[in-house]
């Protein structure tokens, strides 16, 4: 059983006026989408309706006011984590799915953002900065497919880098089942 916080005071819940202000705190830490937001200021309002009106009213604001905008945050998002952190367009929109961007702007911003770029040279720039050299036995194949699936390429990218590096074919076909499962469509 976890540990039961003991307050000597009852929690209060903060109103609209206060909500914005938290929020407004909130978006000068860290960008946010308006999903995470929404989350964020749901432990601090009052739970109901009451709470949930509130919290409505505040992301009105901070949208009128131009603090939230989740095509500005997905497009943001995006380009920092593709010129960055060289991650691939999957791993991209899989981050922005879980930040509650929505599918459709998802789709907009990674068609705008990847649509000219050339998936197989930024997945070496993706392996360069990570410091990952040619595998030399089918441990090492099997643990730089992991990587750049985990950043978001995809399989036939991927198989093409390590079929220029001259991988050994057992090493490739070692991998088949590894690529085949990650390559089924998720449901979430």
């Amino acid at each position: 059983m976890p540990f039961q916080r003991k307050s000597s005071k009852p929690k209060t819940f903060l109103n609209e006026t206060d909500l914005y202000d938290y929020a407004v705190k909130a978006l000068g830490r860290q960008m946010r989408s308006e999903a995470e937001l929404g989350r964020l200021m749901q432990r601090r309002a009052e739970p109901g309706e009451r709470g949930t009106a509130a919290i409505a009213q505040a992301i009105l604001r901070l949208r009128e006011h131009g603090y939230l905008n989740d095509a500005a945050f997905a497009e943001t998002y995006a380009r920092l984590r593709q010129e960055n952190e060289k991650l691939g367009q999957r791993r991209i929109a899989q981050d922005l799915r879980q930040k509650g961007v929505h599918d459709t702007l998802i789709a907009e911003t990674l068609d705008a953002r990847y649509g000219q770029t050339n998936e197989e040279a930024l997945a070496r720039e993706h392996l360069e900065r990570k410091r990952l050299r040619k595998p030399e036995n089918e441990k090492e194949t099997a643990r730089v497919m992991r990587r750049l699936m985990a950043a978001g390429f995809s399989t036939g990218v991927i198989y093409k880098i390590l079929r220029q590096w001259d991988v050994p074919g057992e090493a490739l076909a070692a991998l088949d089942n590894l690529g085949s499962v990650e390559d089924e469509p998720h449901e979430g």
